[in-house]
């Protein structure tokens, strides 16, 4: 007679329990993944076994569902994948997406892991592919620039004549007080420029019809009329020439084959910003822009230029991108975030705080950006749940339960037949 198998019985049984009851624990835990106890039966070259082990306890590595939260800074992973963090100076993994941000930049979790991504330089290009690194985000207010491009399209109508002709006054000189010329023209738009110390410059662009088809440009800032390098100087102009469809000729008059008026626009700071930023030169191009028979209008204006701007706050697209937006309306990737997938995710070995490190039976790390390969995507503003299901653990529970309480019952019906036996005479 044995207590053996009973006894191995009881203790699957109690390590089985310990699973469930981790696994129930864990029911509310972010990116938890929940585990089950195999077992297998134990023989030694005999018909009868000797009971049963508990083999392995293996992690379900399934996804959660994604929960929204009103936290930007909140991260769910939609599809295959960890996130890579360092932790005391080790590399480890995790699902868990709830992070903050440090004092001095950085995106940490509540135990302090760091979250690793791949950097940017000083223009907010991501540099891909290197060695990923632990993310910061500056917090330095970005630069102001110059504008250097400004496109638009506009239409001018062919039908207007001398006396639509309207007139204004514009400074030709910086003295004081300046000298003024008027000029004509039939219609005008305004853009904004920024010089290179961020300030806002106000471009006027007045438009005369001087012959069929004909027209010419001229063009101030803040009202000082845009001047030539004749002697004596006057009133800088550009020829804008029409087909009879009504299309801009590109490549005749100043506009040069791909639509840009000749040698650039030139705003010498001397003459119109007291030498403080540096001269304003932009291109302009104005390919697309008409002549028919209908009002004069500009159907889009775009510029590349911008004032400096503070630092007000992050997003993090689905591809990982960390986005600093700034007070002027501009934005700058500070990196992105890395993610790591491995050949069997079920080697890695658990080091709590929902996180796990690779091992040998993982395999090597595959990283890489979210959304390639086999990765996964991000979800800002939403968290992975635990991938416990509450009642398939409580049915598992009772089973277990049975199973601990029958091999009790195996136990004392062992003792009653031993003493079954010590009790023959």
């Amino acid at each position: 007679m044995g207590f053996s198998q009973a006894l191995s019985g009881l203790n699957a049984a109690a390590s089985s329990l310990d699973v469930q009851g981790n696994n129930i624990a864990n029911s509310q835990t972010v990116g938890f993944k929940s585990s089950n106890a195999q077992f297998s039966d134990v023989f030694a070259n005999s018909k009868v076994g000797l009971g049963t082990r508990v083999s392995t306890v293996l992690q379900d590595f399934s996804e959660g569902n994604l929960e929204a939260t009103s936290r930007n800074l909140d991260l769910g992973i939609s599809g295959q994948g960890f996130f890579r963090f360092q932790q005391a100076g080790q590399v480890v993994y995790s699902r868990n997406g709830q992070l903050t941000m440090t004092p001095d930049g950085y995106l940490q979790n509540s135990q302090g892991a760091r979250l690793m991504g791949f950097g940017a330089n000083a223009a907010g290009d991501v540099q891909r592919g290197g060695q990923p690194e632990i993310l910061r985000v500056a917090a330095d207010e970005m630069p102001a620039s110059a504008t250097t491009q400004v496109a638009t399209t506009f239409n001018l109508d062919s039908r207007v004549t001398d006396q639509d002709l309207r007139q204004t006054t514009l400074r030709t000189d910086s003295a004081t007080p300046p000298a003024t010329e008027n000029i004509e023209y039939h219609f005008s738009n305004n853009f904004t420029a920024y010089d290179s110390l961020g300030n806002p410059r106000n471009i006027s662009v007045y438009y005369e019809k001087t012959g069929a088809n004909n027209w010419t440009a001229r063009m101030a800032m803040d009202g000082q009329a845009l001047m030539d390098n004749a002697a004596p100087p006057a009133v800088e102009e550009y020829d804008l020439l029409f087909d009879v469809n009504g299309q801009l000729r590109a490549g005749v008059g100043d506009v040069d084959a791909d639509g840009n008026i000749a040698g650039g626009i030139p705003f010498s700071s001397a003459d119109f910003m007291a030498n403080e930023p540096a001269d304003l030169n932009f291109a302009m191009n104005i390919a697309g822009s008409t002549q028919f028979g209908n009002t004069s209008t500009t159907s889009s204006l775009t510029q590349n230029g911008y004032t400096s701007g503070a630092l007000i706050g992050i997003a993090i697209e689905d591809d990982g991108t960390v986005t600093r937006n700034y007070a002027n309306e501009q934005s700058l990737a500070a990196g992105q975030v890395a993610m790591a997938n491995f050949r069997n995710p079920e080697g890695l070995k658990p080091e709590g705080d929902n996180a796990w490190s690779a091992t040998q039976a993982s395999g090597q790390e595959l990283v890489g950006p979210p959304g390639t390969g086999l990765l996964g995507t991000i979800e800002s503003g939403a968290i992975e749940t635990s991938n416990v299901d509450m009642a398939s653990e409580l049915v598992s529970m009772i089973v277990t339960q049975r199973a601990y309480q029958a091999n009790s019952q195996t136990i004392k019906t062992q003792d009653e037949v031993l003493q079954t036996a010590i009790n023959l005479r």
